[in-house]
């Protein structure tokens, strides 16, 4: 499973379908074949690595596959009906395929006399698959909020000044944040103040290989000459101010991870609805003062609705300090007692 794991990262990081490694091995222990999903309309990992076998070579053999074979037709056919076609006796799987089309590979299998094993490495796969395990799961991008502050959450100076905060080591990650994006979302405020250009660029300003598309969220009319009609891929302009309708809309679109750049309005009404399932806070060393802050309201009333985050990891990049958060996730049996 972990070489399978290996495989899947060889797939694109974006886009609708989720990241595939597959291995089969013999009955003596030997790898006969691996595979791993391409992307959309591309063989399956199953059957990738099936293809590198002759024909009758599966008969016998155990498929190791970091999901759940699905169990539809979409692009291409359910990889649960090619697991039996070719004779495999046991299939082995990290997590299960949560989508009502694509799930229910493991029932059919076992249906047709396949041993199947499930949970095996499913945590570090879960982990790996979590921007589409969320959108298969939710309906909805993985959403990714990021914002840099001086160490005071300042996010701006007095007169509104904020390039750069940062140092040049925090920035060029972002912009490699981005090349790994669906989407980069920003609200009509920021590109009205700032006129950013929203792409993503090396160390020299190049244009990186992939592109992040940028949407607009707002109902404010955006100049025609902004920044942000030179982006290599058209801007999507949302005429909204509820975040939910966004998402789904972007959902609608094949959109899987969003990143969520900003300004304070935009970040805070994520924040408030409950839709963020990453930060990304680059913090630097410095203060700053006044009103300019990162969130604004985001429905804190009192200290014990304060919105409590797990530290996932915390990075220095030159002088700045990259701190990456998930919301807490509530126990399943919560006892209150002297909170």
């Amino acid at each position: 499973m972990s070489r399978a794991l290996e495989l899947a990262h060889n797939g694109p990081a974006t886009g609708i379908n989720p990241r595939v490694g597959c291995v089969i091995i013999a009955a003596d222990g030997s790898v006969v074949a691996e595979g791993w999903h391409r992307g959309v309309g591309t063989a399956h990992a199953e059957v990738d690595a099936l293809s590198k076998l002759p024909h009758g070579g599966a008969r016998g053999t155990t498929a190791v596959v970091t999901l759940e074979p699905c169990n539809h037709t979409g692009h291409t056919g359910p990889c649960s009906v090619a697991l039996i076609e070719a004779g495999v006796a046991r299939v082995v799987y990290a997590v299960s395929d949560p989508g009502h089309a694509s799930g229910g590979g493991a029932a059919r299998l076992r249906a047709a006399g396949v041993d199947v094993i499930s949970g095996v490495l499913a945590d570090a796969v879960d982990d790996f698959l979590d921007d589409w395990l969320t959108a298969a799961r939710l309906g909805r991008p993985h959403v990714t909020v990021k914002w840099a502050s001086s160490l005071d959450g300042r996010i701006a100076a007095a007169d509104g000044t904020s390039q750069w905060i940062t140092g040049t080591a925090a920035r060029q990650r972002v912009h490699e944040q981005r090349e790994g994006s669906d989407a980069i979302l920003v609200g009509t405020g920021t590109v009205l103040a700032d006129d950013p250009s929203l792409t993503a660029r090396g160390d020299g300003g190049e244009l990186l290989a992939a592109q992040p598309t940028p949407v607009i969220v707002g109902t404010r009319s955006i100049p025609s000459d902004a920044a942000v009609f030179r982006h290599p891929r058209r801007p999507i302009l949302i005429a909204t101010h509820d975040v939910a309708d966004v998402l789904r809309d972007l959902r609608a679109r094949g959109f899987r991870r969003a990143y969520v750049e900003g300004g304070p309005t935009l970040v805070s009404a994520f924040v408030a609805a409950g839709l963020v399932d990453e930060y990304l806070i680059y913090l630097a060393p410095s203060l700053i003062g006044g009103d300019k802050l990162a969130l604004g309201d985001i429905g804190v009333a009192t200290i014990g609705e304060q919105r409590r985050l797990d530290i996932v990891s915390v990075e220095q990049l030159g002088a700045d300090l990259l701190v990456t958060a998930r919301p807490r996730r509530a126990p399943a049996s919560t006892v209150k007692e002297g909170v």
